[in-house]
């Protein structure tokens, strides 16, 4: 009997919370002595489509089960290309509204796993206001409009947030470097020097280390020394990134949101040996990195 083989498809592999859940699906088939093959899409949609497509048409693919964080949009045409065949489909961190139709049709396992973005975002607005508490506006650096993450955590910080926050929306593309690029544009306008921002908000790590970046680079040395002291807050908050920002003051607070790929796989593995239904969406919590207790108020230097 040839064991089960899983196809691990992720957006790119310049983020940590991609390279997190690439290695979560590796130590989970390692334990259940599952077959993997990773691809990433380097933030192309028609790139990742083409990838998976190439993989599940090949005559010899032997795959059991496609597990997908969608670079842009759900991937419902290649979503029933693959079940059509027999390949169980699993989507990650994205809400794909044909994902019920597609389990009333389909022979095989078709659900959802994702971290909770609305409370990711619910947590992220606590954080600023235990941390701001006098108000002001902050720089909101959102992740692409393509997909459901940055959509969620954004309803989650607007029920959330003190109404003496105001929000400066940028979008980034989850990477260091789009952070970075979004935050220099930013400050070669006049404005930016009379904004009035208290704080950085960025729905993932990697943005907002590449914004600290743009702002380390500012000229002139009391400017750069405000915008420094300002609070930047994160999310992903994996051990070895976000936990260590916080841990090296780079960042002030994170949000923790577990990969979830490897418990894509185990839910697959469990219902394809018991032969039970894989549950249409599991939704895994998050927590504040430090805890909200232990948050300060701080005073921001205004940019």
């Amino acid at each position: 009997m040839k064991p089960v083989k899983a196809l691990v498809s992720l957006t790119t592999h310049d983020n940590d919370y991609q390279r997190a859940q690439a290695a979560s699906a590796e130590a989970v088939a390692k334990q259940l002595n599952v077959s993997l093959e990773l691809v990433y899409a380097n933030g192309d949609a028609v790139n990742q489509v083409q990838q998976i497509l190439s993989a599940i048409q090949r005559r010899d693919h032997g795959i059991d089960i496609v597990i997908t964080e969608p670079a842009g949009t759900g991937m419902v045409h290649v979503a029933e290309a693959a079940t059509k065949i027999g390949i169980a489909w699993s989507v990650l961190n994205f809400e794909a509204d044909y994902l019920a139709r597609l389990r009333q049709t389909a022979s095989v396992p078709v659900f959802e796993v994702s971290v909770d973005q609305i409370e990711a975002g619910r947590i992220q607005a606590q954080q600023v206001a235990a941390l701001l508490p006098g108000g002001g506006t902050v720089l909101y650096i959102m992740g692409p409009t393509a997909g459901t993450t940055a959509a969620r955590r954004s309803e989650g910080m607007l029920s959330e947030k003190p109404a003496n926050i105001q929000l400066k929306n940028m979008t980034g593309s989850w990477t260091d470097e789009s952070g970075y690029r979004v935050v220099s544009s930013w400050l070669k306008l006049s404005t930016s020097r009379t904004s009035g921002i208290v704080g950085i908000v960025s729905q993932n790590d990697a943005m907002a280390v590449g914004a600290r970046r743009a702002f380390g680079e500012v000229s002139d040395s009391t400017e750069r020394g405000k915008w420094l002291q300002m609070p930047f807050f994160g999310v992903d908050g994996l051990p070895e990134t976000g936990q260590r920002y916080v841990q090296r003051k780079v960042l002030t607070a994170t949000v923790v949101t577990p990969p979830v790929a490897g418990i894509a796989l185990e839910l697959f593995m469990k219902a394809h040996n018991e032969g039970k239904p894989a549950p249409a969406r599991h939704l895994v919590g998050s927590q504040s990195y430090p805890a909200i207790g232990e948050l300060r108020p701080q005073t921001a230097a205004q940019g």
